[in-house]
């Protein structure tokens, strides 16, 4: 009897062992591939390496690297907008699998879909974040030329930090609204002249008297409202109008 029963077990193994190779999208698929791919829906093998899984090498038969987002599998021109940005040319490595699944996701994973990291692109192209993404259209982003990574990370948009005190300490009466120094909703230029004691003809008088004729960049000598200016007629090092050290 326990002859048997072994028998019938190796049997059913055998089998399971056999159809897995012989009909493998029907006895381990996770389920349908995804349209693009439907020609290869009972070819697991053209993706998959037995006992290893899926490869970048069986990714890259079809899809050559240098091709991907210009062109293509059969060699036809793909139009150029935000939707196929060319990037995987700028990738650290091949790796197909960090982002991409030809099957669906697991119902347990589904509302967490794969995140591209960043850390895949090679060091330049991390700080050329305007050729995949279209910057935003308020008037804070139009103004400063100014890379993404002075106030956001490539981890995720929010939350995002500017740190102000870099170019001026917003301290005592410089806590105010954007707009008393950044006026036209311009934020890559300023104006100290928004409050009524900084009139331009008072200024120039008194600094003239320091021998100091240009007026315009003040934060290149006065970073706070406190102590004594600083910069180039400070002693201690300023800071031009893009916030650059001297």
């Amino acid at each position: 009897m326990k002859r048997a029963i072994w028998i019938g077990l190796s049997l059913a193994l055998a089998a399971i062992i056999f159809l897995s190779f012989a009909r493998p999208h029907e006895m381990v698929s996770p389920g349908n591939l995804i349209p693009a791919h439907s020609a290869l829906q009972n070819d697991c093998f053209a993706c998959h390496t037995p006992f290893q899984g899926a490869s970048a090498e069986r990714c890259t038969t079809c899809h050559a690297v240098a091709d991907i987002g210009l062109r293509t599998t059969k060699g036809a021109k793909i139009a150029q907008d935000r939707q196929s940005t060319p990037f995987h040319q700028a990738l650290t490595e091949a790796n197909c699998m960090a982002c991409h699944s030809d099957h669906p996701r697991p119902r347990l994973t589904q509302a967490s879909p794969v995140r591209f990291d960043h850390a895949l692109l090679k060091a330049d192209a991390r700080t050329k974040c305007q050729s995949c993404h279209v910057p935003p259209r308020d008037d804070l982003h139009r103004g400063p030329a100014l890379v993404c990574a002075t106030c956001h990370q490539s981890s995720g948009w929010k939350p995002a930090t500017f740190d102000h005190s870099r170019y001026f300490a917003l301290d005592r009466d410089h806590n105010t609204a954007c707009t008393t120094c950044h006026t036209g909703g311009n934020y890559k230029t300023y104006t100290c002249y928004g409050c009524h004691e900084h009139q331009q003809a008072q200024v120039l008088a008194e600094h003239r008297e320091e021998g100091i004729t240009n007026v315009e960049n003040c934060a290149r000598c006065h970073t706070s409202a406190h102590g004594e200016p600083k910069g180039e007629h400070g002693g201690e090092g300023g800071r031009d109008s893009e916030g650059r050290d001297d």
